[in-house]
């Protein structure tokens, strides 16, 4: 009686197991967005995030230019001279979690084929009486973002130190030199049209190829798997989030844009494509941003 119990709850389970999973993709990548929405705690507002500008650095030299053109203090001009204000424990740790958010809803939905497929594959298990060695989506998942959080670290660093350089504004976190933003634009594009960056995208279009050739047993396989993924989507993408040094890492447009861009990559037919004529527009958008 217990058993017919046990194989009553395990078959509810498995039903709704998929649709589990992808409402709990949704609602983590919802919920990521929401925090993006409202300045992820930096006190942003949608309208200080939203700027659309081919040409990103010129808006935040104005912006420079018309603070330098209002009155001033004496500690006020202290400060300037000073250079940039430093980062308190609590700005590291806020940073960071603006990055990793971003990279959640940025990243999630491009990585669901692959999650819901490893669910698949461990309600099979399940079903057939194989479950040794498997563990749930959710363990994949976990790695998966665990490599993400490793991204956002770094991120994180590198963000304060193009800021203390006076290369990226402290109020729009976007370029303030022509020179850092093509050099970015060109070096993405560059990397857009690397066999590197095309191998790790073949490894995020083709989940079912990834988890036959990958394949580790049990829980901490699952999160080892995880890693693995996300590491070949850094691989991937990790030049086109650098993107969002030059339009504003908080810029919505700009997230928008690269999220929309990773998933035609990942998941449209003609991904690896787009991924080449996008490297040829970057490439020539960022010999314009030389120019200008």
């Amino acid at each position: 009686m217990a058993d017919e119990r046990e194989t009553a709850v395990l078959e509810r389970v498995l039903k709704h197991e998929r649709v589990i999973t992808l409402v709990g993709l949704a609602l983590l990548c919802a919920l990521a967005w929401v925090y993006l929405l409202t300045g992820a705690g930096l006190g942003m507002s949608v309208s200080d995030m939203t700027s659309l500008s081919l040409f990103p650095h010129k808006a935040a030299q104005a912006s420079a230019a018309m603070s330098m053109s209002m009155p001033m203090s004496a500690a006020e001009m202290r400060d300037m001279a000073m250079g940039p204000p430093a980062w308190s424990p609590g700005l590291w740790a806020l940073t960071t979690a603006m990055w990793w958010t971003m990279m959640v809803a940025m990243m999630t939905p491009s990585a669901a084929p692959t999650i819901l497929l490893y669910g698949r594959t461990h309600r099979h298990a399940l079903a057939h009486g194989q479950a040794t060695g498997l563990a749930p989506a959710w363990a994949f998942a976990a790695g998966y973002l665990l490599v993400w959080l490793g991204f956002s670290l770094a991120a994180a660093g590198l963000h304060w130190g193009l800021e203390r350089a006076s290369l990226v504004s402290a109020a729009t976190m976007g370029s303030r030199s022509r020179w850092l933003s093509g050099a970015v634009l060109m070096a993405s594009g560059a990397y857009q049209l690397s066999p590197l960056q095309q191998a790790c995208l073949g490894h995020c279009r083709s989940p079912a190829a990834f988890l036959s050739r990958h394949w580790r047993p049990g829980a901490l396989g699952a999160v080892r798997l995880g890693v693995l993924h996300g590491t070949y989507c850094v691989g991937c993408c990790w030049m086109l989030m650098a993107l969002l040094f030059v339009g504003g890492v908080m810029n919505l447009a700009w997230i928008a844009a690269l999220t929309l861009l990773v998933m035609a990559e990942k998941v449209l037919p003609g991904g690896p494509w787009v991924a080449r004529v996008c490297g040829v527009v970057m490439l020539a958008w960022g010999a314009a941003t030389l120019l200008v």
